[in-house]
C-alpha cells in the first residue's frame, strides 16, 4: 500500500505545472524605427497583450484573450490608461537615469519586468520585480527580505528611497504575492486550451561535418517545460555534452538541442547513444537512436535553412527582450489588475527630491 501511494504521489508531482505571468515595460530614445514605448503582457511565456506608442492602444494578442475582453468590456479601455501614463514615466526616467551616468543622445534604454510565478498543485508563489538600464541591472528588488538591491551605484539613491518607504514596500509586495496570482489563474483559466496542452517536437540528429558533435535537436514542443539529454547504454551522459537554451519558435511552440561530441567514439559504437527528450505532463519519452545522421555533405539546403532559422528566432528572442514591458493595473479597483505602484510615486522612483 506505501508502495502504490508513493507512486501515485510521484505521479501527481509529475504534472505540477508552474505557470507565470510577466510584464515588461521598455522605454527608449534614440532607436530608429521603433517605438519609443512598448508594453507587453506575458503569460507561460506567451504574448497575451500589446501597447506602444505609435499605437497608443493596448491589444489582445491571443483568440482566447478576445473572450476574457468580452466578458470585461472595459478591460482595453483601462489597460490603454494605464500604458500611456507610463509612457510619460518612463519618459522621465529616461532622462533621470541619462542624468545619473552622466550620459546625453545616442541609443538609451530603461526596462522593467516584474510578475510572478504560480504552482498549480502547491500554490508556491514567487514574484519578481526588477529594472535595467542600458541592458544591464540597475536594481531590483528581493521579496524575501524586503529591501532592493542595488549593483550599480548609481541605483544607490533610489535604494535608498525604495527601502525607506514601507507602506509602498508592503503594497508591491501584496500585488506581486496576492493580486498577481489572482490575475494569472484567471487567464490560465481563459486560455487553458492553448496553455494546457502538450505537443511533442520531430526530433532530428545533425551533424555539419565528420568532425562536428553530432546536434540533438527538438522543435515544435509545447510547453516549454522539457528536457533534452544523451544517453549512452541506457546511462545519463554529462561529458561531451553541449546542452543549448530552450528558444521560441514563431508559432508559439519551441526548440532546443543538445550537442554530443563524438570525436573519439569509433563509428560501430555510436549506436550505443541515445537522445532523450522528456515533456512535462506526457509519461513516454521520445528516443532517438544515434544511427543515421543528416550533414552538410547530404543535404546542405536542410542545414542551411535550419541555421537560418535559428537565427531569426534568435534575433527575434533579443528584440522582444528590448520591447517587453507591460500594463499597469489600478490597486483600488477590484475589477482590475492593480500596478504596485502610481503614477506619482513613479514619478520620483529615480529621482527623489525633485
Amino acid at each position: 500500500m506505501r508502495k502504490v501511494i508513493f507512486l501515485l504521489c510521484l505521479c501527481h508531482a509529475a504534472s505540477a505545472v508552474t505557470h507565470s505571468l510577466k510584464y515588461f515595460l521598455t522605454g527608449s530614445t534614440g532607436v530608429p524605427n521603433f517605438p519609443e514605448f512598448v508594453a507587453v503582457g506575458l503569460v507561460d511565456e506567451l504574448e497575451i497583450s500589446h501597447y506602444d506608442s505609435n499605437t497608443r492602444r493596448a491589444e489582445p494578442k491571443q483568440d482566447w484573450m478576445n473572450n476574457f475582453t468580452e466578458d470585461d468590456p472595459q478591460y482595453l479601455e483601462t489597460q490603454t490608461g494605464y500604458c500611456k501614463g507610463a509612457q510619460q514615466l518612463f519618459k522621465v526616467n529616461l532622462e533621470v537615469a541619462k542624468q545619473r551616468f552622466n550620459q546625453t543622445g545616442d541609443v538609451h534604454i530603461v526596462q522593467r519586468m516584474y510578475g510572478c510565478e504560480w504552482d498549480d498543485v502547491t500554490e508556491e508563489v514567487k514574484g519578481y520585480n526588477q529594472y535595467g538600464y542600458n541592458g544591464e541591472d540597475f536594481i531590483s528588488l528581493d521579496l524575501e527580505t524586503e529591501t532592493w538591491v542595488a549593483p550599480k551605484q548609481q541605483a544607490v539613491i533610489t535604494k535608498h528611497k525604495w527601502d525607506n518607504d514601507k507602506a509602498w514596500m508592503a503594497q508591491t509586495k501584496h500585488y506581486l504575492t496576492k493580486i498577481c496570482p489572482e490575475w494569472l489563474k484567471k487567464y490560465v483559466n481563459y486560455g487553458r486550451s492553448v496553455l494546457l496542452r502538450t505537443e511533442l517536437p520531430s526530433v532530428s540528429l545533425l551533424q555539419k561535418t565528420p568532425s562536428s558533435p553530432v546536434s540533438c535537436h527538438a522543435t515544435g514542443f509545447y510547453p516549454d517545460r522539457a528536457t533534452l539529454f544523451w544517453r549512452k547504454d541506457g546511462e545519463d551522459l554529462h561529458e561531451d555534452v553541449d546542452l543549448g537554451e530552450i528558444l521560441p519558435n514563431h508559432d508559439g511552440t519551441f526548440q532546443m538541442s543538445a550537442d554530443l561530441k563524438l570525436s573519439s567514439v569509433p563509428p560501430e559504437d555510436w549506436r550505443r547513444y541515445d537522445c532523450v527528450f522528456q515533456l512535462s505532463g506526457v509519461t513516454d519519452d521520445l528516443v532517438t537512436r544515434l544511427d543515421k545522421v543528416r550533414t552538410n555533405r547530404e543535404k546542405p539546403t536542410d542545414m542551411t535553412v535550419l541555421i537560418i532559422a535559428a537565427v531569426v528566432v534568435l534575433a527575434l528572442v533579443l528584440i522582444a527582450v528590448i520591447i517587453y514591458r507591460v500594463f499597469f493595473y489600478k490597486k483600488k479597483d477590484a475589477k482590475r489588475p492593480p500596478s504596485p505602484v502610481n503614477n506619482a510615486e513613479v514619478l520620483e522612483e529615480l529621482n527623489p527630491g525633485s
